[in-house]
C-alpha cells in the first residue's frame, strides 16, 4: 500500500488511496528521432485531465481529455474534445452511472444497461489510455475482458527489465483487440505509464527522451518474434510438385481468361501449364482442385510504407509485390532481406528512398536535407544501396528539384514523389520527374493559387475545389500533354483520397464497405469517422462532387495514355482491392484494372520477365478466387489460396490469426501417395513428404 502513496500518476489500481494527491506528469512524443508533440496529464484524486498534441508532417491529433475514475480504475466519465489526425472535429463522451452506460463518438453512439461497471475503449484517445486499459486488464481473469461498446481486449506480459539510465524496473505489455496491430505499453511497478511505442512513434516520460531509439528497437524485437512465429505457422512449403487443376488463368496481355487448365509449380517457379483434362496426377505430386476458379497474377501495391505487420495483410489479400515509397532506411533494408530469406512473411519489396527538406512541416521519414549538397549526398546514398527511385517530398526547396533529379538520373534512378510546396506539377515534370505520387498532388496544380502552401493539410482539403474543375480547361490539357510527351506516370492512390474525402462520422465509408465488417471492433469504429471537417450539408456535397471529378480525371488520364500505377498508401491489402474497384467506377473495365495492377505494374518496374502473369518459367506468384474477376472486380476479395514464390498461404488461416473473419474457405491440398514405385524409391532414396513442414501442411 505504501507504493500507492508515491506520487506516480498512472497507478490506476491505487486510485482512491490518496484522493487529495495532485500531480502532473509530462511525456514527449518522438518520431524519427525528433520531438513532434507532447502529452501532459494532470491528476487530482480520481480526476484526470489530459492535453495531447502532435504536429508531424503538417498533421496530428490535438485534443483535451477529462476523466473521472472509480475506485476500480474504470472511467465513470470520459470526454474528449479537439481535432483528429487531419483536422476533423472530435467531441466524444462516455458516461456510466446507476447501472447504465452511454457513449457518443465520431464512430457511433448508444446506451444500454450495465449492471456492473464497463471498460470503455475511446475512439479518439491518447497514449495514456493504454496504461489505463492495461491496469484494468491486469485485474481481469486471464488478463482479458469484454469492453464497451464492443469487442474484447487481451493483455499479455512480454518482458520485464530495467529501463533507462536509472535502471527503472518496468514491465512491457502487449495489448490486442484495439486495432489490427497490437499496441505496446511500458509500465513501472506501480502501474504508471513509462512509454507507449506502437508503430513508428514513441511517447515517453519527459527526461527519458534519449531512450526513444531503445524503445524502437524493443518494439521491433517484440514484433519480430510475433511475426516470425506467425510465418512458421502460416507459410506452407512443399517438397514436391504442386499441381493446381481445373482453373482458368487471367491473362493480363489480353484481359481474358484461358480455357480450363492445370498449372504445376515446382520450387519457386511455374513448371508447366497444360489444358484440362490433364493426365492423372503423379503419385509424388500434391494436388489442388481449383473447382473452376480463376488464377490471378499476384497484385502489386505501387504505394506502400511497409512494416513488419503489413506483410501478412498483403499476402492475405493476394498482394505479392509492393513498392515501398518511403520508410526508415535501416529498417527497410533489414525487412527486405528478412522477407527474401523467408524469416518473416511479406510481399516482394521494391525500395524507393524518401528525400525531404527541412521546414516546420517536414516529414521524419527517409533522409532530411538542410542544404542542396546534403540533398545530393542523400541521393547518392540511395543510389549506392540499390534504391529504384528517389521520392521527393513536400518541403524540398523548389530550387533543388532539378539538380536532385539530374543526380538521380545520373545514377540510374528515377524520380517520383509529392510536388513540393510552391512548385507546380508542370514545373516538377520539366525539372525531371518521371512520375507523380498521389492524384491529389497532380490535381492541386489545377486547383491551388500561387503562394498557397501545400505542406499543410491544404494538400487534402484543397481537393474540395475539384468539384468545380473543368477537365477540358487549358491548365489540365497542358499538364496531360506534358505527361504524354515525357512519359510521366501517375501513382494514383485514389482510395486514400476517398478515405479522406468521403468518410463521414458514424458511417461505414465506401472505401471500407467491402471488408470492414470482417474486422475487429476497434478497427470498425476507427473507420466510422471523418478525416476532414464536414461542417454542413453543402460541404458534404462539395467533397462528394469533388471525388467524382477525381475519378473523371483518372479516366481522362488513362484514355490519354498516361501510365496509372495502382497504389494505396495503406497496408491492409484490402485497399488494393478498393483501388482497382475505383478504377472500374471511373470507367475502366475490370480486365483493364487487373492488368494495371499486375503485368503493367511489373512492366513499369522492369520485372515482367519473371512476374506479372501466370506463365511457364515465371515466379509462382498468383492467387485463386472462385469467381470471374473480369466480370466482377469484387471477386478478388474472395481469395482461397495465395502462392508467392511457391510458398502457399491460405487467407482464411491468416485472417483467423489476425482476428479477422475469413472471406472464403481454403482449398484442399491432397498430399502425395506413397511412392512405392517412384524413381526415388527404386534408387534406394528416402523421400519424406511434408518433412519439416509440420502437421498442418497437408491440409
Amino acid at each position: 500500500m505504501l507504493r500507492c502513496l508515491i506520487p506516480v500518476l498512472f497507478a490506476v489500481g491505487c486510485i482512491g488511496a490518496a484522493p487529495a494527491l495532485a500531480d502532473t506528469q509530462r511525456f514527449v512524443v518522438i518520431a524519427s528521432g525528433e520531438t513532434v508533440g507532447h502529452l501532459v496529464v494532470d491528476r487530482t484524486g480520481e480526476t484526470v485531465d489530459i492535453d495531447y498534441r502532435v504536429d508531424n508532417n503538417g498533421r496530428g491529433p490535438k485534443h483535451k481529455e477529462h476523466l473521472v475514475l472509480g475506485a476500480d480504475g474504470l472511467p465513470r466519465l470520459w470526454t474528449i474534445e479537439g481535432v483528429s489526425l487531419f483536422g476533423a472535429r472530435v467531441d466524444e463522451r462516455f458516461e456510466q452511472a446507476d447501472g447504465r452506460l452511454s457513449w457518443r463518438s465520431q464512430a457511433d453512439s448508444g446506451a444500454r444497461a450495465a449492471p456492473s461497471p464497463s471498460l470503455y475503449v475511446a475512439n479518439d484517445d491518447s497514449p495514456w489510455s493504454l496504461a489505463l486499459y492495461a491496469n484494468v486488464l491486469k485485474a481481469a481473469p486471464g488478463f482479458s475482458r469484454e469492453v464497451a461498446p464492443g469487442g474484447r481486449l487481451t493483455l499479455t506480459e512480454v518482458r520485464r527489465q530495467a529501463f533507462g539510465p536509472q535502471a527503472l524496473p518496468v514491465v512491457v505489455y502487449r495489448l490486442t483487440g484495439l486495432e489490427l496491430q497490437p499496441g505496446y505499453v511500458m509500465l513501472d511497478e506501480a502501474g504508471g505509464l513509462v512509454a507507449e511505442f506502437s508503430g513508428g512513434q514513441v511517447t515517453v516520460r519527459e527526461g527519458l527522451e534519449a531512450t526513444a531509439p531503445e524503445l524502437m528497437r524493443l518494439t521491433g524485437a517484440l514484433e519480430g518474434e510475433r511475426i516470425q512465429a506467425l510465418q512458421t505457422q502460416l507459410a506452407h512449403d512443399f517438397d514436391a510438385p504442386v499441381r493446381i487443376r481445373n482453373v482458368r488463368i487471367f491473362q493480363p496481355e489480353t484481359g481474358i481468361l484461358s480455357a480450363l487448365s492445370s498449372v504445376t509449380v515446382f520450387g519457386d517457379r511455374i513448371a508447366a501449364i497444360v489444358p484440362e483434362p490433364d493426365m492423372p496426377t503423379e503419385a509424388s505430386d500434391y494436388e489442388i482442385d481449383g473447382q473452376g476458379g480463376t488464377l490471378v497474377p499476384g497484385l502489386h501495391d505501387m504505394h506502400s510504407h511497409s512494416t513488419l505487420q503489413t506483410g501478412l495483410f498483403y499476402l492475405g489479400a493476394g498482394v505479392t509485390s509492393v513498392r515501398d515509397m518511403g520508410n526508415g532506411n535501416a529498417f527497410l533494408l533489414k525487412l527486405t532481406r528478412d522477407i527474401e530469406q523467408g524469416v518473416v512473411p511479406g510481399p516482394r519489396i521494391v525500395r524507393d528512398g524518401m528525400l525531404e527538406g527541412r521546414s516546420p512541416y517536414s516529414v521524419r521519414t527517409g533522409l532530411l536535407a538542410d542544404t542542396l549538397d546534403e540533398a545530393l549526398e542523400d541521393v547518392r546514398w540511395y543510389g549506392q544501396r540499390g534504391y529504384r527511385q528517389v521520392k521527393i517530398y513536400n518541403s524540398l526547396h523548389p530550387d533543388w528539384v532539378a539538380p536532385v533529379a539530374r543526380e538521380a538520373h545520373r545514377l540510374g534512378m528515377g524520380v517520383t514523389g509529392h510536388v513540393p510546396a510552391f512548385v507546380t506539377p508542370d514545373q516538377a515534370i520539366e525539372a525531371g520527374y518521371n512520375e507523380i505520387a498521389h492524384i491529389n498532388q497532380l490535381m492541386l496544380g489545377w486547383l491551388l493559387q500561387p503562394g498557397e502552401d501545400s505542406r499543410t493539410t491544404l494538400r487534402l482539403t484543397g481537393m474540395a475545389r475539384a468539384a468545380d474543375l473543368d477537365l477540358d480547361s487549358l491548365p489540365v490539357r497542358r499538364t496531360i500533354a506534358l505527361m504524354q510527351a515525357k512519359g510521366v506516370a501517375l501513382d494514383t492512390t485514389a482510395v486514400a483520397l476517398e478515405v479522406l474525402m468521403l468518410s463521414r462520422a458514424g458511417e461505414i465509408p465506401p472505401s471500407a464497405a467491402g471488408y470492414v465488417e470482417h474486422m475487429p471492433i476497434g478497427y470498425q469504429r476507427y473507420r466510422r469517422r471523418s478525416f476532414v471537417d464536414i461542417d454542413s450539408p453543402e460541404t458534404d456535397q462539395t467533397y462528394t462532387a469533388a471525388f467524382r471529378k477525381l475519378l473523371d480525371a483518372l479516366k481522362l488520364l488513362h484514355d490519354s495514355g498516361v501510365q496509372l500505377l495502382p497504389g494505396t498508401d495503406a497496408g491492409t491489402g484490402f485497399t488494393v482491392h478498393r483501388e482497382l474497384e475505383l478504377y472500374v467506377r471511373a470507367g475502366l473495365t475490370p480486365a483493364e484494372a487487373l492488368s494495371l495492377g499486375t503485368l503493367k505494374a511489373e512492366q513499369y518496374m522492369g520485372r515482367d520477365q519473371s512476374l506479372g502473369s501466370v506463365e511457364r518459367g515465371k515466379l509462382a506468384d498468383f492467387f485463386l478466387v472462385p469467381g470471374d474477376p473480369t466480370q466482377d472486380i469484387n471477386a478478388v476479395r474472395r481469395i482461397r489460396m495465395v502462392m508467392k514464390g511457391g510458398t502457399v498461404y491460405f487467407p482464411s488461416e491468416i485472417h483467423q490469426a489476425l482476428g479477422i473473419r475469413p472471406f472464403a474457405d481454403p482449398v484442399v491440398v491432397k498430399p502425395p501417395r506413397a511412392p512405392q514405385d517412384t524413381a526415388e524409391a527404386t534408387a534406394g532414396e528416402t523421400f519424406l513428404f511434408g518433412e519439416g513442414m509440420g502437421d498442418d501442411h497437408g491440409h
